[in-house]
């Protein structure tokens, strides 16, 4: 028997479904992985191995093959635990092999059995409302999984409460969606006395969406006045936050899977490299220009930065 169990992988801000097929057969002892996983992935074979023995199961003395498909597709990342996991018992008979049919799943398990929190909940949630799915995701992401609103969320703290969860002996409360609360020591513009042309500027840049180009001696007030230009921004409309929070999500910086609705404001060093800047290195991550998305992005001694001059 072949157990199916759906799970994603991203490239960028964009999710892409991935079936976990778990075969256990007779033949000689062994647990290959296959479809182009990365590091992080074939090493989810200890982890999930660490997470069953946690919850008092043993892989059975058998051939255990899984395949991530569509083969090939680059898998990254430690996202791929639970699914396997789930697989590994449908296959052992242990839950149902249609229990998880309709859950799009994702996490990283502990040794101990515990589900850490990933990145992308958010962009993986979107992809499983479009598909019909629900959503198993780590209890810290539950939050971020619910501003879907029409996905059926199931935060999981840990491996045995998940099991619980889907054989119905302990059901799991639905997550409920969580903003961020704005700081409030937050840089505001009339913290400045005189400078009277640069703030009627940044008034001008701000209502206008305008590019603005400061320039000045060293200590004339330029990132004090940067600093200020979030506070004088209209806060992010619905369409707009979700397009923030899924590139926030996709790099891990969504602080409890709360959504913002706060422009964002990214002043990254000029000894930043391009790909820090851009985005891009060998698991695609957004840069600060991304990360700037609907905010403002500051470039202090823009001369400097690489490529500028």
């Amino acid at each position: 028997m072949t157990a199916h169990i759906s799970t994603v992988a991203f490239f960028g801000i964009e999710a892409r479904l991935v079936d976990v097929q778990v075969q256990m057969t007779g033949g000689a002892v062994a647990f290959n992985l296959v479809g182009l996983p990365d590091k992080a992935v074939a090493e989810s074979r200890e982890r999930v191995r660490g997470a069953l023995s946690a919850i008092g199961l043993s892989l059975p003395p058998k051939r255990i093959t899984v395949n991530l498909a569509p083969a090939d597709l680059p898998k990254e990342g430690s996202h791929f635990d639970p699914p396997i996991a789930l697989g590994m018992l449908a296959a052992m008979g242990v839950l149902p092999s249609d229990v998880a049919d309709r859950y799009c799943v994702l996490g990283e398990l502990g040794l101990d059995g515990s589900i850490a929190a990933v990145s992308g909940v958010l962009l993986a949630a979107l992809k499983a409302g479009d598909e019909g799915l629900g959503l198993i995701c780590p209890a810290a992401c539950g939050a971020e999984a619910a501003w879907v609103g029409t996905v059926d969320v199931v935060a999981a703290p840990n491996l045995i409460a998940l099991v619980n969860h889907l054989k119905g002996a302990q059901v799991l409360a639905a997550p409920e969606p969580r903003i961020a609360e704005g700081p409030n020591d937050a840089p505001d513009l009339r913290d400045i006395k005189g400078q009277e042309a640069a703030k009627r500027a940044l008034e001008v840049a701000a209502a206008g969406g305008h590019n603005l180009l400061m320039v000045g001696p060293p200590g004339s007030g330029k990132s004090m006045l940067a600093a200020r230009l979030p506070g004088l921004l209209p806060p992010l409309s619905p369409a707009e936050a979700l397009e923030v929070s899924m590139i926030a999500s996709v790099a891990g910086q969504l602080d409890g899977g709360r959504i913002s609705r706060l422009r964002p404001y990214r002043a990254p060093h000029h000894s930043a490299s391009m790909p820090a800047l851009v985005g891009g290195g060998l698991r695609a991550r957004p840069g600060e220009v991304s990360l700037a998305h609907n905010g403002v992005l500051f470039l202090d001694e823009l001369p400097e930065f690489p490529g500028i001059m």
